[in-house]
């Protein structure tokens, strides 16, 4: 078995501090889709980017991630996205991993964007998680993340990282770069899922999702300022092969983060 896996990204419009509204939007954006293993959505999918941590956070038991059940169970496909969760008295920005039988994993954004005093707002994530799924081992990071090579080094042997973001469109540059750079780095296939649009900040996104390969090669066609929703089967059989032939991992440098 050559355990592929089919991963759906959208890069969407988000309507902005309205839950309901981008639920809406994105069941639409997903009536096509089917038999896909994953569907990934933009960072804080159901709020857009906003500071307002104690009026829009929600708890695990709340509209978002109910939302995001049911949909995989639907689909019958795991999804994830960010929101903005309420825990003991924190606000996260908290990516969340929905399987199609209901149960959960999570993670919560470690690098907080200061530039928009995110870290003023939200609580640090501490822990990094790997997912095990369908024979892959998943890396689920949030858009800022991207920046901090170390946080995402591939030293437990991850087949997939992914971003999901809200990355302006004046640093696309950047998002476009460091994404290709995770994949080739880390040996990986590498996700980004970005929005577009802009938000009631006046911060313009122009998407820029995409895909590449373990050798940096861009798998995706996304047009920026454009709404797409786009499937990819990744191979962990051409991953794997690649890794035996050029075993970049046997020559990396030891090191644990403190």
């Amino acid at each position: 078995m050559d355990n592929n896996l089919k991963v759906t990204v959208v890069q969407s419009t988000l309507a902005w501090e309205n839950p309901q509204a981008n639920f809406a939007h994105f069941e639409e954006l997903l009536k096509a889709v089917s038999d896909v293993d994953i569907i990934l959505l933009p960072e804080m999918f159901n709020t857009g980017f906003s500071m307002e941590s104690s009026k829009l956070s929600e708890t695990m038991d709340g509209a978002s991630v109910s939302w995001m059940k049911r949909i995989a169970q639907e689909k019958n496909s795991a999804i994830t996205g960010s929101v903005i969760i309420e825990e003991a008295g924190k606000y996260y920005n908290r990516l969340v991993w929905v399987l199609p039988d209901g149960s959960t994993k999570h993670y919560n954004k470690r690098h907080l964007f200061r530039m928009a005093n995110e870290h003023e707002f939200f609580s640090q994530g501490e822990e990094r998680i790997i997912v095990e799924y369908k024979g892959w081992k998943i890396c689920p990071m949030v858009c800022y993340d991207l920046r901090f090579p170390v946080w995402s080094r591939n030293d437990v042997n991850y087949d997939l990282v992914f971003y999901v973001a809200n990355w302006p469109a004046a640093r696309v540059d950047a998002w476009s770069t460091l994404l290709k750079a995770r994949a080739i780095e880390n040996q990986c296939f590498a996700i980004g899922v970005n929005r577009i649009g802009e938000d009631e900040s006046n911060i313009s996104y122009c998407g820029g999702s995409a895909v590449h390969d373990p050798k940096g090669v861009l798998l995706s066609n996304f047009k920026n300022n454009q709404e797409d929703v786009q499937t990819f089967d990744l191979s962990l059989k051409e991953l794997n092969d690649f890794r035996l032939k050029f075993p970049v991992d046997m020559d990396r440098d030891e090191f644990k983060l403190t």
